[in-house]
């Protein structure tokens, strides 16, 4: 009982009447301090939550399963080949070839660089799932009926203003052998029309920005190649061992490619979120380090405020250490309901977000239509917001003791 004295003090001395008003309002001012900021860590922690849970989901709608790529070189010699004894692998649902490049669209006065990229449409359907992520009214690449049919990304269609699908873009590749001739510049590209058959739209700069998906075979006439391809692209069978089949490819097609997989194809933007997610996590804990400022001089006014208490405590036979534990209790309280304030403050905002979705942001639609902020609350955040919490209370503990009895000393 004797060591519960100081706890029963602290929590005494936290909700009683102080004599003077502003000590109250700065121990208010204190523990709000420390909920908005625990409450903020909570939030932007779950905010990169959902947008790294909106890549993933995005990821898994356009990356293949696997992506084989030359590891020295631009292009593999001979793709269909290759294409076709990856299929032949078990586990392996399609191969397909694609081919990249960039070239110029030109439609209606206005030009601009795009990404190309070349696809077999019945194969790629099945290898992505790109045709979810139409948005125009259009028609899918495979269905499209049109000669030289395309799929353009919202970012390129809303740079060339192209919405009329039945009107052709111009694409022009440069050569990639021969002389250029001031003279005639025209001749040191190959020409080609597309006709759009729908618009997608990933939320990814990569492919939103200016991406042009059309027939491989309409590449690589642009791009004067033969059997040629830039990447195998490759979806697994249902049920198959990724691991034990990433090994198997990587075994059939040697040493000369390399094979990835979903995640391996996204490492730089998932690194990338993690390190904004925790370069603001830093900065919210330094938010959260002057927040607490507040709980020192909360509790330096109650040390001056309660010198005659802190005598009657010692004429009643309490130690100087006991009487300092008091106000390192005190220290630990404030920042206890402070921090499960800001958790629980936090975690409800969260929620409700995930649920409800009031605060919006414009995805950059056709009609600018508004999609919630992607939040999702983990446990192990609450975790680790606690802990500089916790490095928090301490200092100040042990701050507000040593001020404690550094008064006894002095009226000693």
């Amino acid at each position: 009982m004797t060591n519960n004295i100081p706890f029963i003090i602290a929590l005494r001395y936290l909700f009683a009447k102080k004599s003077h008003s502003a000590v109250n309002a700065i121990a208010l001012v204190s523990v709000a301090g420390v909920a908005v900021a625990t409450a903020a860590v909570v939030c932007v922690l779950s905010v990169f939550n959902g947008f790294q849970a909106v890549l993933t989901e995005r990821m898994d709608t356009l990356l293949p399963d696997f992506m084989v790529t030359p590891r020295e070189g631009k292009t593999i010699a001979n793709g269909d080949s290759l294409a076709a004894e990856i299929g032949r692998i078990k586990g392996v649902e399609t191969a397909t070839p694609t081919l990249t490049d960039n070239a110029l669209g030109f439609f209606g006065g206005r030009e601009t660089p795009i990404t190309l990229k070349g696809v077999v449409p019945e194969q790629y359907s099945k290898v992505t799932a790109i045709d979810s992520l139409l948005i125009g009214g259009g028609t899918t690449l495979r269905d499209a009926t049109s000669a030289n049919p395309a799929l353009l990304s919202i970012g390129l269609a809303y740079k060339l203003s192209m919405f009329d699908y039945t009107q052709p873009l111009m694409v022009f590749a440069p050569k990639r052998t021969g002389r250029f001739n001031p003279a005639n510049p025209a001749a040191a590209f190959v020409m080609d029309s597309v006709y759009v058959a729908d618009v997608f739209q990933s939320l990814q700069d990569t492919y939103d920005e200016n991406c042009l998906f059309t027939d491989i075979s309409l590449v690589r006439d642009l791009l004067l190649y033969d059997r040629e391809a830039t990447a195998i692209e490759i979806k697994a069978a249902a049920g198959a061992d990724t691991g034990a089949l990433l090994d198997r490819i990587s075994r059939q097609v040697g040493d000369r490619y390399e094979v990835k997989d979903r995640l391996m194809q996204q490492q730089l933007n998932f690194r990338m979120v993690q390190i904004e997610k925790w370069m603001t996590f830093l900065l919210l804990f330094f938010i959260l380090v002057i927040a607490s400022f507040n709980i020192v001089s909360t509790l330096s006014m109650l040390v001056l405020e309660k010198q005659d208490s802190m005598r009657t405590l010692s004429a009643m036979g309490m130690s100087r250490r006991q009487i300092a534990s008091v106000f390192r209790w005190e220290s630990v309280l404030v920042s206890l309901f402070g921090a499960i304030a800001g958790l629980a403050l936090g975690a409800a905002l969260c929620l409700l977000q995930e649920k409800f979705g009031f605060i919006t942001i414009a995805n950059g639609g056709v009609d600018e239509a508004a999609m919630a902020y992607p939040v999702r609350l983990e446990g192990m955040d609450l975790l680790i917001t606690l802990a500089p919490i916790a490095a928090i209370t301490t200092i100040c503990a042990w701050v507000a003791g040593s001020f404690a009895n550094s008064r006894l000393k002095t009226e000693g």
